[in-house]
């Protein structure tokens, strides 16, 4: 069952149910929509599409930040079997426009935060015919723009007579960059469909459950955990912002039972209870069922701190990537919360492998590069069949990413491939000195990258981001960092924000420029 079909058999049994709820704290405001409206909305934009000449196989972007309107949008793309084409946020405006011309998108939908951005480039970016807004105020020197709330009072709420199969093209997902230039990933609508079925396999999705959605709806991650609550008709709440307090008071107001959170935001929550900011005990929390943990790897302290506040929460973590259209390929399962530190054991309807450089799996206890295959797994990279061969192998993708197994078969992630630090022939994980340096009481977080060496190539540098209001010299850290052996430990040490995406992973990148590209900085 396709995943458009879901939402409309959800419109016929839960008809006049709440299925999505938007909350903005910091303005006050709430809003709703039904299953029933979810389905007319999506409906009707997709008749938008197809009297604007949109048909399968065209491209329609979405540039909106989280709101009630996002995935009719997306819905209402996939229902007239268009490619679905979610943009990152972040993006600035020539960023934006090099991943519409790549792709050939026809139409753009977006919201009021992107008005300078699309207005910079509206008059010169090529195949764009249609520019469509989502916000109650209309942008001036709006030539060629349309609204979203006109264009859908006169539009037909009947299903477009469009025939979409499980093997059509869905979306097109751009990586997040973090190691390089993003690449537009295809989706197709059998991938999404599996993403249902993992995700609930895992999370035991009941009717009558809410999930608490925070993060950008543009990336994988949270729309595939999402996916596990429409395939049971459950509700959503889509938070608008991410302080411990509004996390905690729309959990507290709108009953959410699972939450799923980046490691940057529970170490806040944590931090906000710990400091004496909040206060748990104000709040309607019993009903929480799971906090859930994706996108980068977990300190175990950071478990350890939050079963200490959240003792009858269930725990699980997940691994994922947009190739494997999102989280589930790997997860620790909730019953295996003694065994955090490891992203878990092969996912529902997954294989995995650990494999060295000639692609032969490696045994357990070795580091290699985790391998996956199942149905998640992307059709490929857009026109692009050169980087899709170095990554799909036999059915097999090649993560990138270095692990090793234990001896019950569950699976530590060592680090990005391109993040190990070789000195002196020497491999190091990054991964480990960063969990390290973050149970140091002081520490918000870390991220430990290559600094070029005259002599070893290359050394290992942290960048350390201290807690509000703490105070640490680089001395004091290089003394705690004692406890690590010597060839992992430290060469330097920069006091820094630690930048991150929407998604909590590292932008190393950024740092590699700022900290490595500098020649007198070389050790």
């Amino acid at each position: 069952m396709l995943i458009t079909e879901m939402l409309s058999r959800n419109a016929c049994m839960y008809s006049d149910e709440v299925s999505l709820i938007e909350r903005e704290p910091a303005k006050d405001k709430r809003r709703e929509i039904t299953w029933s409206g979810f389905e007319e909305q999506a409906n009707k934009f997709a008749n938008v599409l197809v009297e604007r000449g949109i048909k399968k196989g065209d491209r329609v972007a979405i540039l909106m930040m989280n709101c009630l309107e996002w995935l009719p949008i997306y819905f209402g793309v996939l229902k007239t079997g268009a490619l679905a084409v979610p943009l990152n946020f972040r993006f600035t405006a020539q960023e934006i426009k090099k991943c519409l011309e790549a792709v050939k998108v026809k139409v753009l939908v977006y919201g009021p935060e992107f008005i300078e951005r699309i207005t910079e480039i509206k008059d010169n970016t090529s195949d764009v015919t249609n520019y469509i807004f989502v916000g109650e105020n209309y942008p001036d020197n709006s030539a060629n723009v349309e609204s979203f709330k006109d264009l859908l009072k006169k539009a037909s709420s009947k299903e477009p007579e469009v025939e979409v199969i499980d093997a059509d093209d869905a979306a097109l997902y751009f990586t997040s960059g973090t190691t390089g230039t993003p690449k537009p990933i295809i989706i197709t609508h059998a991938n999404l469909t599996s993403a249902c079925n993992t995700e609930n396999r895992h999370h035991h999705q009941k009717h009558g459950d809410n999930f608490l959605c925070i993060p950008p709806l543009y990336h994988t991650g949270a729309k595939m955990h999402w996916l596990g609550s429409l395939i049971v008709g459950a509700k959503a709440v889509i938070l608008k912002g991410v302080k411990p307090q509004w996390i905690l008071k729309v959990i507290s107001e709108e009953r959410a039972t699972i939450v799923w959170l980046l490691v940057p935001w529970a170490q806040d929550i944590l931090d906000a209870i710990e400091g004496g900011e909040v206060d748990i005990d104000e709040y309607n929390l019993d009903q929480w069922r799971l906090m859930h943990i994706g996108a980068q790897p977990v300190p175990p302290s950071l478990i350890v701190r939050w079963k200490k506040h959240f003792p009858n929460h269930m725990y699980d973590t997940n691994y994922g990537l947009s190739e494997s259209t999102g989280p589930g390929c790997v997860h620790l399962g909730i019953e295996n919360i003694h065994k955090v530190g490891a992203i878990g054991v092969p996912g529902f309807n997954w294989e995995v492998k650990i494999v060295n450089d000639e692609g032969k799996a490696v045994s357990k206890g070795i580091v290699g590069e985790l391998i996956l295959k199942g149905p998640g797994v992307m059709k490929g990279y857009y026109n692009n069949p050169e980087a899709t061969s170095k990554v799909l192998k036999d059915g097999w993708l090649y993560t990138g990413d270095m692990a090793k197994q234990d001896g019950d078969g569950f699976i530590y992630l060592v680090d990005r491939k391109k993040d190990v630090v070789i000195s002196g022939g020497e491999n190091i994980f990054p991964v480990e000195i960063e969990d390290f340096l973050r149970a140091h009481k002081d520490i918000k977080d870390v991220a430990i990258i290559g600094m070029p060496d005259k002599r070893m190539g290359e050394v290992p540098v942290a960048i350390v981001e201290v807690k509000p209001e703490r105070e640490l010299t680089e001395e004091d850290i290089l003394k705690f960092c004692q406890g690590l052996p010597r060839y992992k430990r430290p060469h330097g040490v920069f006091l820094d924000k630690v930048p991150r995406n929407p998604t909590g992973k590292i932008e190393k990148p950024k740092l590699r420029d700022k900290y490595c590209n500098d020649m007198s900085q070389i050790i």
